[in-house]
This record gives C-alpha cells, sequence and structure tokens, in this order.
C-alpha cells in the first residue's frame, strides 16, 4: 500500500505541477489582452478561471494515461503493491477528477460564464440599480440553466434515482459532456485547424520592418492629405460641398486619425528594446516555427489515416464508426510504442501534442477574432479586448478542450484506452522447430482482446464511447478538420508578412487607445 501511495503521489504530483503552472500562465494571458480601460474584478477573475479550467482538463488526460501505465510491468504482471482494491482506488481517483473537472465545465458553461456576460451587457447599457442588473442577467442565464437540465435529464432517462456520483451519473455527465463536445467540435475546425497553419507559418515568416512601415505609412498620410486639400478647395469660392463630397472629406478625415495613430505606434515600437530582442532571437522563432508546422502535419496525417482507416474497417455509421483494433498504422501510432520504451518519454509527446491544440486554437481564436457565422463580434487585441470577448475566448477554449480527447483518442486509440500495459497470453514453446508441451507466457500490448482483468482501461475511454451516434459526428468533424487545415495551409501560404503591430490600431479605436500603447510586439 506504501509503494501505491507513492506512485499515485508521483502522477498527482507530477499534475499539481502543471496546475501551478497552468495558473501562472492564465492570469498573465487574461491580463496580457484584456483592456486596461475596462477591466473588471469578476469578468478577469470569471476569465483566469475558465482559461484555467479548460488548461487543467486537458492535462489530465497524460495523468489518466500514466496512472494505469504505471501499475503494470514492461512484462506484462501487475506491480506487488497494484492489487485489485488498489487498482479501484486509482481508477476512482482519476474518475473523480473527470467527475470535478467536467461538472465545473458544466457550472461555467451553462451559469457562471453566461451570468458574468449578460451582468457586464447591463452594466454598460444601465450603470445605476445593480439589483436590476442582476436579475437580467439571471433571466437570460435561466436559459443555459434550461438546456443543461434537459441534456442531464436525457442521460438519465434509464434511470433517474443516481445521480454524479454513480455509474448512472456517469452516463448522465458523459451525454451532457458529449453535446457540448460536439459544439466544441465546430469550434476546433473553425479556430484549431486555422490555426495549426497559421502560428507556424507566421513565426517562420516573421513581421515587417517597423521602419519601412513608417515610411509607407508616412506616405500614405501624404496622400490622404493631399486629397482632403483638393476636395476642400472646390468651395474656396464660396459654394458649399456636395453631400457626396462631405462624405468623403469624413472618411477620408476618419482614414487620416487611422494612420496618425498607426504612426505614434510604429515610432513606439520602432525605439523600443523589445524589437531589438525578437530581432536577436529571430533564428529561433524560424525553428520553433518549423518544429511547430511538423507537428501539425504529423498529427493531420495520422488523423486522415485514422479516419481512413475507420472508413475501410469500422461497421459503418450505426456502429459511430467504431473499431477496435488498427489496421492502417499511423506515425503518431507507430511513434508511441517506441517511446514508451524510454519512460517518459510517451508522456512528453502526448503532453506536448495535447497543449499544442490548446496553443493552436488560441492562436486561431486571436487571428480571426470571434465570429457569429458571418458577423464578426469581437476582436482579440493584446491589452484592449473587452471583458465579453474574453469570456467568449475563454468559453471557446472550455469547450474545445472537451473535443480535444477525442482527437487524441482518433490519433492513438489503443495508447489512448490502455497506455503502455502490456498482458501475458500462453504460448507454446517450440524446441528445434517441434510443439512440445511446455508452456510459457509471451508479454503483449494490450488491446480490445485484452482480458478484462488483465488490462485496465482509461477514464478518459468511459466518456468518449457511452453513445455512438457522437462518435459517427466526430468521425465527420475529423474530415472537416483536414480540410479547414489545408485551406488555412494554403491560405497562411499566399499571405504576406503581418504588420509589426498587427491588430494593434483600428479605426474603430478611439484616439485614448493610444493611452494603452505597448511595446511588446514580435
Amino acid at each position: 500500500m506504501a509503494a501505491a501511495a507513492s506512485e499515485l503521489l508521483t502522477g498527482w504530483f507530477l499534475f499539481g505541477l502543471a496546475l501551478l503552472a497552468i495558473l501562472i500562465f492564465s492570469w498573465v494571458y487574461v491580463r496580457k489582452y484584456q483592456s486596461r480601460r475596462e477591466s473588471e474584478v469578476i469578468s478577469t477573475v470569471t476569465a483566469i478561471f475558465a482559461l484555467a479550467v479548460a488548461l487543467i482538463s486537458s492535462a489530465l488526460l497524460p495523468v489518466d494515461i500514466f496512472l494505469v501505465s504505471y501499475m503494470k510491468n514492461q512484462n506484462g504482471t501487475f506491480k506487488d503493491w497494484a492489487d485489485a482494491n488498489v487498482s479501484r482506488q486509482i481508477e476512482d481517483t482519476v474518475l473523480y477528477g473527470y467527475y470535478t473537472l467536467y461538472s465545473i465545465i458544466l457550472f461555467c458553461v451553462f451559469l457562471w460564464i453566461p451570468f458574468v456576460y449578460f451582468y457586464y451587457e447591463e452594466k454598460e447599457e444601465d450603470d445605476g440599480n445593480t439589483c436590476s442588473q442582476v436579475k437580467t442577467a439571471l433571466k437570460y442565464t435561466l436559459g443555459f440553466i434550461t438546456v443543461c437540465a434537459v441534456l442531464l435529464l436525457i442521460g438519465k432517462l434509464q434511470q433517474v434515482f443516481w445521480f454524479f456520483f454513480s455509474a448512472d451519473g456517469l452516463t448522465a455527465l458523459s451525454f451532457s459532456i458529449s453535446s457540448l463536445t460536439v459544439i466544441g467540435m465546430l469550434a476546433a475546425i473553425t479556430y484549431t485547424a486555422y490555426g495549426m497553419s497559421a502560428l507556424p507559418l507566421n513565426l517562420i515568416k516573421g513581421t515587417t520592418s517597423a521602419a519601412y512601415e513608417r515610411l509607407e505609412n508616412t506616405e500614405d498620410i501624404e496622400e490622404v492629405e493631399q486629397r482632403i486639400l483638393r476636395i476642400k478647395s472646390k468651395c474656396r469660392d464660396g459654394r458649399p460641398l456636395s453631400s457626396r463630397d462631405r462624405r468623403a472629406v469624413q472618411q477620408l478625415e476618419e482614414r487620416l486619425r487611422t494612420l496618425r495613430r498607426r504612426e505614434r505606434h510604429l515610432e513606439t515600437i520602432e525605439k523600443s528594446w523589445w524589437l531589438k530582442f525578437c530581432e536577436a532571437i529571430r533564428p529561433l522563432k524560424i525553428v520553433w516555427g518549423v518544429f511547430f508546422i511538423i507537428v501539425a502535419l504529423l498529427f493531420t496525417v495520422s488523423l486522415f489515416l485514422s479516419n481512413l482507416d475507420k472508413a475501410l474497417h469500422s461497421a459503418g455509421f450505426d456502429s459511430g464508426f467504431i473499431i477496435l483494433g488498427t489496421n492502417l498504422t499511423n506515425p503518431l501510432n507507430m511513434l508511441l510504442p517506441v517511446l514508451q520504451t524510454v519512460f517518459p518519454l510517451d508522456y512528453i509527446l502526448i503532453t506536448t501534442i495535447v497543449m499544442y491544440f490548446i496553443f493552436t486554437s488560441m492562436a486561431g481564436i486571436r487571428n480571426m477574432g470571434i465570429w457569429f457565422f458571418w458577423i464578426r463580434l469581437y476582436k482579440i487585441r493584446r491589452g484592449k479586448t473587452r471583458p465579453q470577448a474574453l469570456l467568449f475566448l475563454c468559453m471557446i477554449l472550455l469547450l474545445i478542450v472537451l473535443h480535444t480527447s477525442y482527437m487524441i483518442y482518433s490519433l492513438a486509440p489503443q495508447y489512448v484506452m490502455y497506455g503502455s500495459q502490456k498482458y501475458l497470453v500462453q504460448s507454446n514453446k517450440t524446441i528445434d522447430g517441434q510443439p512440445k508441451n511446455v508452456t510459457t507466457f509471451v508479454a503483449k500490448d494490450c488491446d480490445a482482446d485484452a482480458p478484462e482483468d488483465q488490462c485496465i482501461v482509461t477514464r478518459t475511454y468511459l466518456f468518449l464511447h457511452k453513445f455512438w451516434f457522437f462518435s459517427a459526428v466526430y468521425y465527420f468533424g475529423n474530415w472537416g478538420f483536414i480540410a479547414v487545415f489545408l485551406i488555412g495551409l494554403i491560405v497562411s501560404c499566399c499571405k504576406g508578412k503581418k504588420s509589426v503591430i498587427e491588430g494593434e490600431v483600428d479605426e474603430d479605436d478611439s484616439d485614448m487607445s493610444d493611452d494603452e500603447l505597448s511595446a511588446y510586439y514580435c
């Protein structure tokens, strides 16, 4: 039991370190992008908390795989301390971890984030009565709570007497989470697939020169000023300008204000030490860009081969395109067993892929902004992001994280189910080409054919395949993800370098926004 506690403590100690790093990162990230003039304590805390929950949930998958794998030796036998009771205790600990995090996600998505969002919307419209703002926010949030209740009820139609901490509670929670995962799949197709292509290529291509941009901007200012003078010269004899000319002058003056704001930003960045630092680490950024594009291509090729395997060898739509074995191997499925021989390289790889998936999602949302169909709702900009936009960003990340586990399962189903576990199979020994009555046991990687008492399934897998129709939806979503990635890759290759102050100056900004000038562009 002491050894069991030690192994369990090791897994959760690593998770605790990840938790601390995640909390620090979430605070820095939210503070970096939130508007200094519009920041509110309640929205800031909510955004940091939601982002931390998203990242913590993604970190639980490697811990789950690590714990089930660490209970067995490489020869296929259980470790001395890993009896049935201890194994069950470890499984329950991980399962309760999923219960807790997924319940918090439901709480954030259906109650806390909507309430804070609508409260802040009402506060902007009515700064007077706090009680009225709370009532209105609760009224709108009630719709989200109703949807959550319906999802939980559908998931518990068979038996309604047990709730979250039972097998039937798992079914109810799994249905609710799977429903949100479908939305997360759409968000991943929209933002993550594009971010996986845009982030590496932006690192490789870099940004335009601040001095060159400033020269071009000066020429644009002179051109706009001359056009304004030409139009205004028409009224020197006392005749008023036509309505068409007045509109043209108004548009040109707005354009001139934007160009002058760009001039101030470019002047600031050109003199900053941060620009010189970014230029010094330019080779390192190219290396990271090449590494990220290799990971993206590895991810996409593996996903394509996995989906092709399902299309060719699964039982079809009615089974959710689930296959228990692997007929077409993919690069990731080949790489993970090799890395399993050197602890902890396989866990480092799976953690890298999970975190890469999250950070490319952030990059995609940051580059594209937040859209509702063809309507752009919010922009994500350093030091100028509205509280509502940050709340939307964190909610989208929460949904994408839910889809991450299925994406990783699609890439390496056997590894996500069993990790590096092996089990013993009986084999007749052959001497001089003749079978003898000598029984030996050979270690074999755990798979769907393994006895239940010999291989422990990860708790992640229990949440993934409760309902076949969700698996079918995820299957078609994977094809959509691949298509959007390829389109994004072509678009990113054709686009030129980004501006050194990309996204920092917008025509909708007021002149007061220059109070938030930042030298940290890179």
